[in-house]
C-alpha cells in the first residue's frame, strides 16, 4: 500500500476490511438510535408537561441547555466514572445531548397549536386526553420530528468519539487511522461512512417530517 495514493489505499482497505467497516457502521448507528429513542421516550412527555405548566418551561429548557454546553469528551469522561467503559456510557451521553432538541421542539409544537382548535375540541365534549392524542400531537408531530431529526444527526457525531471509551463504532476506525503511519485512508474509511450516515438519516427524517406536516 505504500506506493498507492490515499484514495487507492482507501479502496484497498475497504476491499479487505469491508465486513469490519460494515459491522462498525451498524454498531455506530444502533448506539445513536438507542440514545435518541430513549431521549424521545423521556423528552416528549417532558415537553408536553412543560407546555401544560409553562412556568416550568424556562427552568427545564435551561437545564437541557446547560447539558448541551458541556463538551462531549468531558461528558463522556464524567459518565464513564459512574458506568465505566463501553456502549452504555455513549448511549447515556447521546441521550443527554438529545434531550434539548426533543424537549424544546415538543414544547414549541404543543405551544403553537391554535387555541381556537383546542376550544373547538372542548366544545365537542372531548376530554383532555382526547384533545392531546387527536388534536395537539397530530398538529405538532412535524415539529417534534424536526427535533428528533436534529438530535439524531448530532448523536451520530457524538457516537464517533465513543471509541475513546471502548464503545466501538466508526470512531474506532478513525482512531486506528490516527495512530497508524500514513493512516489517511483508514481515517477516510471511518469518516466517510459517518458523514454518509448523518446525511442519509437527515434526508430520511426530513422526508418523514414533511409528510407529517399538517395540511389545510
Amino acid at each position: 500500500m505504500s506506493n498507492m495514493n490515499t484514495w487507492d489505499q482507501f479502496w484497498y482497505y475497504l476491499a479487505h476490511n469491508g465486513s469490519y467497516v460494515l459491522s462498525q457502521f451498524t454498531r455506530h448507528f444502533l448506539i445513536s438510535i438507542y440514545g435518541v429513542l430513549i431521549a424521545a421516550i423521556i423528552g416528549i412527555p417532558i415537553g408536553i408537561f412543560i407546555a401544560r405548566k409553562r412556568r416550568l418551561s424556562d427552568a427545564v429548557i435551561g437545564v437541557a441547555n446547560v447539558i448541551q454546553t458541556i463538551p462531549s469528551l468531558a461528558m463522556l469522561s464524567i459518565i464513564m466514572l459512574g458506568l465505566g467503559l463501553g456502549v452504555n456510557t455513549v448511549i447515556v451521553t447521546v441521550f443527554l445531548y438529545s434531550l434539548l432538541p426533543i424537549v424544546k421542539n415538543t414544547y414549541t409544537g404543543m405551544a403553537s397549536v391554535d387555541k381556537t382548535i383546542l376550544d373547538s375540541g372542548k366544545g365537542m365534549g372531548m376530554t383532555s386526553w382526547q384533545i392531546l392524542y387527536m388534536v395537539e400531537l397530530p398538529l405538532s408531530l412535524s415539529v417534534i420530528m424536526a427535533g428528533i431529526r436534529n438530535a439524531l444527526v448530532v448523536a451520530i457525531g457524538i457516537t464517533a468519539i465513543g471509541a475513546f471509551v471502548g464503545a466501538g463504532g466508526l470512531g474506532d476506525i478513525i482512531v486506528r487511522g490516527t495512530n497508524a503511519t500514513n493512516g489517511g485512508a483508514i481515517i477516510l474509511a471511518g469518516a466517510l461512512p459517518t458523514a454518509l450516515m448523518a446525511i442519509i438519516s437527515d434526508l430520511v427524517l426530513g422526508f418523514v417530517q414533511r409528510r407529517l406536516e399538517p395540511r389545510a
